[in-house]
């Protein structure tokens, strides 16, 4: 597994670095950008909107439960860290390196 910026072992799982684009066209994983994982999401940042569907994506990109997916900073923010419980670094790695450049 190459070593990835956005992506951390975090006691019982792993925690992820994104930068979030929301308003899109869909909701995606579309790269990296910068030392962050790059995901757009379709719902606009109203009332969490935008904070839930980037858990929604984010448990089904990792095949998770969405109970998993824990914001820990950045609910206000466009750059946020995510905590996703039971999941280590090179299976987080490997659901994710389709969607990697």
């Amino acid at each position: 597994m190459a070593e990835a910026s956005w992506l951390a072992p975090r006691g019982d799982g792993v925690e992820l670095l994104i930068h979030v684009r929301p308003g899109a066209r869909r909701s995606e994983v579309v790269g990296v950008h910068g030392t962050a994982l790059a995901v757009r999401v379709a719902a606009r940042p109203v009332g969490g909107a935008a904070n839930e569907a980037l858990r929604r994506l984010l448990a089904e990109a990792l095949a998770v439960p969405l109970r998993a997916i824990t914001l820990v900073a950045g609910a206000q923010g466009r750059t946020k860290r995510v905590h996703v419980a039971g999941l280590d670094a090179a299976a987080a790695h490997a659901r994710f390196a389709p969607h990697l450049n």
